[in-house]
């Protein structure tokens, strides 16, 4: 089995995060195009992130539009 390459491999909603995730610029640009413009990292969803091992990345564009629309 093959380690997942969070700088370069795709990444799509059915991407399982794992326990290698990391905050690159590859997950930056996926979470824009989900999200939006307005999507940021905060510590709050970083931890989020790295506490959801086993979740996919389409859970976790669930989650941050959920947190900002409660923000809002």
């Amino acid at each position: 089995m093959t380690v997942f390459d969070w700088h370069s491999d795709p990444i799509t909603r059915k991407t399982p995060i794992t326990a290698s995730y990391r905050n690159t610029q590859n997950v930056r640009r996926f979470f824009r195009l989900q999200c939006g413009p307005r999507f940021r990292f905060d510590r709050p969803f970083m931890a989020w992130l790295k506490s959801n091992v086993q979740k996919t990345m389409g859970d976790a564009v669930d989650e941050w539009k959920q947190r900002e629309r409660e923000s809002e």
